[in-house]
């Protein structure tokens, strides 16, 4: 089965889409609570199968009893997906970024996202090293492509990518594969401030695709991950992002 952070809304929704599809039951742990309108209307997009665990990504204290929760409702934790995440909470002046602000970003993005993934893999470890398992990180394009007005959340996803190397390779011995996914230019709610930007920006030649991402290209990309049909492949960066992070000329 698989557990999503962050999944009942944007990115995350679509990987726990493209899992359900693809056989796996689905959990999510988030933020909002139960009742919360995106959680409703995420949990109905899903056909009301999924289980869903109020959670707050930066509270390591209750990273133990997630996964106890999830485990005593549907099994074991086969696939995990390190998503959920928060951009800047000001987008400005690198010179002006504030501690307070830094903070926040790290503890969800960063710190939550590691000891999450600690406790997955502490877990699948334990359990039958011929069946496979997966953990996939969703970074971004800005782990490498530097956004000055958005220091924190760059940081961030730097760190976060070499994060997925880490247990990567600690965990390949284990037939545990371990995979980072660098959306792009994705429309969600956390793009929607800034669509009229990207839209023209699209339409200037930014994205070779030409168009904007959608949270199912992601989930279409973890299915593989999940399924082992990558297995071979741990430790790999895949951009989703119709060709931006490509250098050109």
């Amino acid at each position: 089965m698989a557990l999503i952070t962050g999944g009942q809304q944007g990115i995350g929704l679509g990987i726990a889409k493209a899992l359900q599809e693809a056989g796996f039951q689905i959990a999510i742990a988030s933020l909002p609570e139960a009742g919360a309108p995106e959680v409703a209307a995420g949990l109905a997009a899903l056909g009301g199968a999924a289980l869903y665990i109020h959670h707050d990504v930066s509270d390591l204290a209750a990273i133990p009893a997630l996964f106890d929760q999830v485990e005593a409702a549907l099994g074991p934790v086969t696939t995990f997906v390190n998503n959920a995440g928060v951009g800047a909470p000001v987008r400005g002046d690198l010179l002006h970024l504030k501690p307070e602000n830094w903070d926040f970003v790290q503890n969800i993005n960063l710190r939550g996202a590691f000891f999450l993934a600690q406790e997955a893999a502490r877990r699948m470890v334990t359990m039958d090293g011929a069946s496979y398992r997966s953990i996939s990180f969703v970074t971004s394009v800005s782990a490498e492509m530097a956004s000055p007005e958005r220091g924190e959340y760059c940081v961030s996803k730097a760190g976060a990518s070499m994060v997925a190397k880490l247990f990567a390779a600690r965990l390949a011995i284990e037939n545990i594969g371990v995979f980072e996914l660098r959306p792009g230019v994705i429309a969600t709610d956390m793009t929607a401030a800034v669509k009229g930007k990207y839209d023209a920006r699209i339409a200037d030649g930014l994205i070779p695709a030409a168009r904007w991402g959608q949270p199912g290209d992601i989930g279409q990309a973890v299915v593989p991950l999940a399924l082992g049909q990558m297995a071979y492949c741990s430790g790999s960066v895949i951009a989703v992002d119709g060709g931006l992070s490509i250098a050109r000329l």
